[in-house]
């Protein structure tokens, strides 16, 4: 094992699933933040492929300030229009020429942004509900250099910043993280009327869940208000049969609790996305690295979503801290709950960081003594294969949001 600088120590609260109040949320896919999110990694991933098949390595980028400007629709039973199309910039750093290859940068984006869009929200036409354009400037010269010094076998770390990562998720987060999943996937596959933007909010109160949906309905599939009332009424009794399978507490479960049936108030969309009206969007705004928002526990604040996965610590830390938490828990009997914290310093390799800080709620009986070493030596494996990351991120084998 290394002299890697890694920390084990007990965390200093209780385990979250202990605490009496707990708030979990998660943006669904179509949400006009993950939307940012989905897209700007979805380009990302783009150019890093392009980048191997044109000139044998990932060169320097980023594209994680990608925004989005809501539109204006007319939502009616049985099918309104978008009166303003949606306007979506992806912004960011991007090589486009090296040693005298040229890359089109901006027209990969483009493409990449295009097939997103109608792979995971297809009820936008892109080009008329949605206008897609691209700004990509040439990164900062040190910076680049820093990226991909010749030699080089680990990547050294492009800022001073840190990643975090926990596990394992409570009951609540389980729910929300899943119900959302579902109702994305295949529970919409069946039900067309249920649009990509759905969020989720948790809360638990001592033993007591409650889940708050706010679910986009698709106006074509709804020929009047009695077969809205039946898609939140079906929406409701999926999210509550899916809480079963994650805990035996109490759940609760409200969907669109904004609406006023009598006023005519209703969550009904034309595109399934609240971006049609007024919602606007950018990335990093959303979920963290592990697909959810946990104020109950440490969170960096850095966007992984669009950042290149070589050596762009705010992606890499946060990604390598949540898959490190989890291989921990996996592997080592008694622990209830972990935190791991990496900070980078600019300049270092990335498998050194400038501390691995790893906090443990031991279980009932376990001293930390007991388990420290094999929690460290898993750390220490981990940030030796950090490397790996970058692979499985360009091959969409890791989620960012």
């Amino acid at each position: 094992m290394t002299e890697r600088n890694i920390r084990v120590e007990p965390i200093d609260r209780r385990a979250v699933e202990d605490q009496d109040v707990e708030i979990v949320e998660r943006k669904g896919i179509g949400h006009p933040d993950s939307i940012c999110d989905g897209i700007a990694e979805h380009v990302a991933q783009a150019l890093a492929r392009e980048y191997i098949d044109r000139v044998g390595k990932v060169l320097h980028y980023n594209t994680d300030e990608t925004q989005l400007v809501a539109g204006n629709a007319a939502p009616a039973f049985g099918g309104g229009e978008v009166l303003e199309p949606i306007y979506l910039l992806i912004v960011g750093r991007a090589t486009k020429e090296y040693e005298g290859t040229k890359i089109p940068a901006e027209r990969i984006a483009l493409e990449a942004a295009r097939e997103y869009l109608n792979e995971n929200i297809p009820q936008l036409d892109v080009g008329t509900d949605i206008i897609v354009d691209v700004k990509l400037g040439e990164g900062s010269g040190d910076l680049q250099e820093v990226f991909g010094e010749e030699g080089a076998t680990v990547p050294m770390a492009n800022d001073t910043s840190f990643g975090v990562g926990h596990a394992p998720l409570t009951e609540t987060e389980e729910i929300v993280l899943n119900a959302e999943r579902s109702l994305n996937g295949p529970y919409a596959a069946d039900n067309p009327e249920v649009g990509p933007d759905v969020k989720i909010m948790g809360k638990r109160e001592g033993d007591e869940i409650n889940i708050t949906v706010a679910a986009a309905i698709i106006d074509e599939h709804i020929e009047d208000l009695d077969e809205y009332d039946d898609a939140v009424t079906r929406i409701h009794d999926h999210v509550v049969d899916l809480a079963t399978e994650y805990t035996d507490r109490d759940v609760t479960v409200d969907v669109n609790t904004a609406d006023n049936y009598e006023d005519g108030s209703i969550y009904l969309t034309t595109t399934g996305t609240s971006a049609e009206q007024g919602d606007d969007g950018s990335v990093g705004r959303g979920n963290r690295a592990n697909g959810l928002i946990t104020p109950n526990r440490s969170m960096s604040m850095e966007a992984t979503s669009g950042k290149n996965p070589v050596n762009h610590i705010g992606k890499i830390y946060n990604l390598l801290s949540t898959e490190i938490a989890e291989s921990v828990v996996d592997d080592v009997d008694g622990i209830r709950d972990l935190r791991v914290r990496l900070l980078s310093q600019i300049g270092r390799p990335i498998d050194e960081p400038h501390v691995a800080d790893v906090h443990v709620v031991a279980a009932d009986g376990v001293e930390l003594d007991d388990v420290e070493d094999e929690i460290t030596e898993i750390v220490d494996e981990q940030l030796a294969d950090v490397t790996a990351i970058t692979q499985r991120v360009i091959d969409g084998e890791l989620t960012t949001f």
